[in-house]
């Protein structure tokens, strides 16, 4: 069992920028491709950005040119750097293993919460 602890949420104007981060218990980083997914109210989980062990990326449509998932194995960390901020980012952003599968992933931690407001 891994433990994820994501951070970095808040409140924010459209236009603005937040930089989330998802600490990892032991050396997962190292040998796991990583995903940041988020999940708003009335929507189902979906898939935002995922990086390879070796730092390769892929990005939803949606926040493509946007958003930027990086990861710092030693450190046992990923990130994503939002910027241009749009209300419809608004939801609660969660870190975990990246699969193809991962629509059957069960276990999710808490998340943290991202809104896009004026």
């Amino acid at each position: 069992q891994v433990q994820l602890v994501e951070s970095g949420g808040g409140l924010v104007q459209p236009g603005g920028s937040l930089r989330l981060s998802c600490a990892a218990s032991g050396s997962i980083f190292s040998f796991n491709a990583m995903g940041w997914y988020r999940q708003a109210p009335g929507k189902q989980r979906e898939l935002v950005a995922a990086i390879s062990s070796g730092g390769r990326t892929t990005y939803a449509d949606s926040v493509k040119g946007r958003f930027t998932i990086s990861r710092d194995n030693a450190k046992n960390t990923v990130y994503l750097q939002m910027n241009s901020l749009k209300p419809e980012d608004t939801a609660v952003y969660y870190c975990n293993a990246y699969t193809p599968l991962w629509s059957q992933i069960r276990s999710w931690g808490q998340g943290t919460r991202v809104t896009v407001s004026s």
